[in-house]
């Protein structure tokens, strides 16, 4: 059975370049190196997505994001960019959760958000569908 990239990055069988790590979760660069300072937020346990993520799980990782990010605009950037999908539909490639950080300075002509078509479907009917009791 393949074992998953993410799981193998977190316990150091294959290299990294860890950012931060604590005892829930750990951010890392992007090796694919598609945009400058793309780092990698995963929880240590493996987890598909945020989905099946348990509340304590999720904390901690949002924790490790938000720490990071702070450290971020502490190094010169001034934001960044949170970006998450979640199932293959949505555009997840590894099915380990994990969030894109993507630190943002002015002028750096990164363009991180998709390009929407017009909508198909009425406000009032999303708002019926999705609305939560």
């Amino acid at each position: 059975m393949e074992q998953c990239l993410f799981c193998l990055i977190n316990n150091n069988t294959i290299p990294s370049k860890k950012i931060y790590e604590d005892s829930y979760s750990c951010v890392f660069l992007d090796k694919a190196e598609d945009v400058n300072y793309h780092m990698l937020a995963i929880p240590k346990k493996h987890i598909s997505n945020i989905l099946d993520c348990d509340g304590e799980t999720l904390i901690h990782l949002t924790n490790a994001v938000q720490t990071v990010s702070r450290h971020c605009i502490k190094c010169g950037f001034s934001g960044i960019n949170i970006l998450n999908a979640n199932g293959k539909d949505a555009g997840q490639s590894i099915a380990h959760f994990h969030i894109h950080l993507i630190p943002r300075k002015k002028g750096d002509n990164i363009n991180a958000w998709p390009n929407f078509d017009e909508c198909s479907v009425s406000l009032e009917d999303a708002y019926a569908l999705l609305k939560i009791n």
